[in-house]
């Protein structure tokens, strides 16, 4: 197996995290901060609005078991794409929903499966599809949050939807 990489962004990334470590086909996840412009971020950092990063979700799968572009219809399902810079009770820029692609066929795959999501709701879907940049991975505390609490689900349903 050769496992791949989707970087998503979606609200708080323990229940992100959590949400896709139940999907068959992802080997890994970890929760860390990309997109923005402040080197080795701190959580406290991404959280004062400065640094330009989101909470994201860094997911390795293999491909032979589940594709790139279903991986993006669970994380358009797990969350509200219309809402720009919130998810559900968590507000601000750290919180926006995007995709961060690592090639050109993951960016194609994503613009279509926006598009298709976009046109199927009938509203306005806020996704921004970025080329992925440097993943700093979040404090260890923060990893498999869900997991070790119990808690952190915030907006994401319990379980995905395959």
């Amino acid at each position: 197996m050769s496992a791949q990489t989707a970087i998503v962004a979606a609200g708080c990334f323990w229940g992100v995290q959590y949400y896709f470590d139940q999907i068959p086909g992802v080997v890994s996840t970890e929760v860390g901060y990309t997109g923005g412009h402040t080197d080795n971020p701190t959580y406290e950092q991404v959280c004062s609005h400065g640094t330009g990063h989101v909470e994201a979700v860094r997911i390795g799968f293999d491909p032979e078991v589940i594709t790139y572009e279903t991986l993006l219809k669970q994380f358009f399902r797990m969350h509200d794409p219309t809402t720009l810079n919130r998810q559900g009770p968590d507000i601000g820029d750290q919180y926006r929903s995007a995709i961060f692609y690592t090639n050109q066929e993951q960016h194609s795959q994503a613009v279509k499966v926006r598009n298709n999501y976009q046109q199927k709701i009938g509203k306005p879907v806020v996704t921004q599809i970025e080329r992925s940049t440097t993943f700093y991975a979040a404090e260890e505390y923060h990893q498999k949050f869900t997991e070790k609490t119990g808690m952190g689900m915030c907006h994401i349903p319990y379980e995905p939807v395959l």
